[in-house]
């Protein structure tokens, strides 16, 4: 029986390639997925990835062919051909208001890297100490989009946005306690800004680069 049908013209029909959710599926499935998209396009990117599977599966494509590239704070790992080539799209600033949300900004980075951006990070600057902000934004001037991952109440994407002239994404995170646990008052939060912010799912860094890669994609006026 067939347990997945990758879907490998993914990357030629929307641009981005498909990434591999792994925290349902076990190691040895992992491993038999990883091979398919290694066959057929020479790199596989799995997500949400715990420290032992992820070194178990990446233990299986180590030596001469394949480069791995395991990310334990994100959670994500990488493995593709030593020829395997990204083409370069733009710079993406990262931000997090906390050091405890750093794993969600962390697989973002991954993510936007394997998809051709420059990073550029910047972490535990959030609203509690704000003054920490400005010289992260300095930095991120080149930027042509902005990340910022925020648990508690979630509010630092609402202040990038209104200091900066490019498109923010805010990342809700699952930090918190009481009302704010499990990230909701943080989702809350973005979607009621003043300032224009885009919002993806609670924890979602993947979805952010996704989005902040098209943005940069298309403002080069690249198509698919």
């Amino acid at each position: 029986m067939k347990l997945v049908t990758p879907d490998f013209e993914r990357m030629s029909r929307c641009g981005i390639p498909e990434v591999v959710y792994g925290k349902s599926k076990d190691s040895e499935s992992l491993v038999g997925i990883a091979k398919r998209f290694l066959s057929r396009s020479g790199r596989v990117i799995i997500t949400k990835l715990d420290g032992a599977k992820a070194k178990k599966v990446a233990s299986k494509f180590k030596g001469a062919k394949h480069r791995t590239k395991l990310n334990s704070r994100a959670g994500t790992l990488v493995i593709k051909d030593w020829k395997f080539k990204i083409r370069k799209v733009g710079t993406v600033g990262i931000i997090t208001a906390g050091t405890s949300d750093i794993p969600v900004a962390e697989e973002a980075k991954v993510i936007a890297e394997e998809l051709g951006c420059e990073a550029i990070t910047g972490y535990d600057v959030g609203v509690a100490g704000i003054h920490r902000l400005y010289p992260v934004l300095k930095s991120m001037e080149k930027a042509s989009v902005i990340i910022v991952a925020a648990g508690m109440e979630g509010a630092l994407p609402s202040v990038v946005s209104g200091l900066v002239d490019v498109p923010v994404i805010g990342v809700p995170t699952s930090v918190g306690y009481g009302v704010g646990e499990g990230g909701k008052a943080a989702l809350y939060t973005m979607l009621n800004s003043c300032t224009p912010v885009a919002v993806v799912n609670i924890d979602n860094g993947y979805g952010a680069a996704v989005l902040a890669y098209q943005i940069l994609r298309m403002s080069n006026g690249e198509s698919r």
